[in-house]
């Protein structure tokens, strides 16, 4: 379909502009919400007898935009949200929850401003276009973490999830038997067989060891596997955590 663009659609182009989009788009999309006009014979004699005032009008609403822009580009926003140990959120976060937490603080957004193209699914940090006018957008940052701490060290640059599985693996390197054939975890600390690790199988001589630690150290718990013909002879797994 062949259409007189009334404001700057990106990709497609500014006012004034007869361009052919798909007839969806234009019946779905750019015509109902008054973005253009079919490129007939009359909408074209229409549209040059308002062009004056449609171009006037789109550059009080970009103006207005430009000094709304000055209050929301740059903004970041904390969302606080329960995922897997790899980091996939139990859920997504939307473009309603975006819009919810900037407004909270002050932002005069409509849900339409933001542009998301698909919902975050997991932990960390999103730059979020916002549209305030075809020609005005600007970038806020998401910060999607499971607890205010974590979203700080988020802030400051911290891959959380890395500094996990390397924390997790660094516990399991520290793994040690003393002369009694009892674990030692850390510093020397012998983790008692029967109350903190889980369960002991054994196969013959084979021994497979699985070991779920609670809240160990800032990033939450974790766990691994150890194997090995004897105690002594462990090798260490990191797990995925828990």
């Amino acid at each position: 379909m062949d259409i007189i663009l009334l404001e700057r659609i990106e990709k497609l182009g500014t006012i004034g502009d007869v361009v052919t989009v798909k007839d969806g788009y234009a019946r779905n999309f750019l015509l109902p919400n008054k973005k253009a006009l079919r490129a007939n014979e009359a909408n074209r004699k229409v549209f040059e007898a308002n062009r004056s005032k449609i171009e006037a009008d789109n550059a009080s609403r970009r103006g207005e935009a430009e000094i709304h822009s000055k209050d929301v580009e740059g903004r970041s926003v904390v969302l606080i949200r329960a995922s897997s140990n790899a980091g996939q959120l139990y859920g997504s976060v939307s473009v309603r929850d975006i819009v919810d937490a900037l407004n909270a603080d002050g932002a005069n957004l409509a849900k339409s401003m933001i542009v998301l193209e698909r919902p975050i699914k997991t932990i960390g940090l999103f730059d979020v276009k916002v549209t305030l006018h075809p020609e005005v957008a600007v970038m806020v940052k998401v910060n999607v973490a499971r607890s205010p701490d974590e979203a700080e060290q988020q802030a400051q640059g911290v891959d959380v999830i890395k500094a996990m599985f390397e924390d997790d693996a660094a516990a399991c390197g520290r793994i040690n038997r003393n002369a009694l054939g009892q674990l030692w975890l850390g510093s020397g600390n012998v983790v008692d067989l029967n109350i903190n690790i889980g369960s002991l199988e054994t196969s013959g001589v084979d021994v497979t060891f699985n070991y779920t630690g609670v809240e160990i150290g800032k990033f939450g718990s974790l766990s691994f596997s150890l194997t090995g013909t004897y105690l002594n002879e462990i090798v260490t797994n990191p797990g995925p955590g828990i």
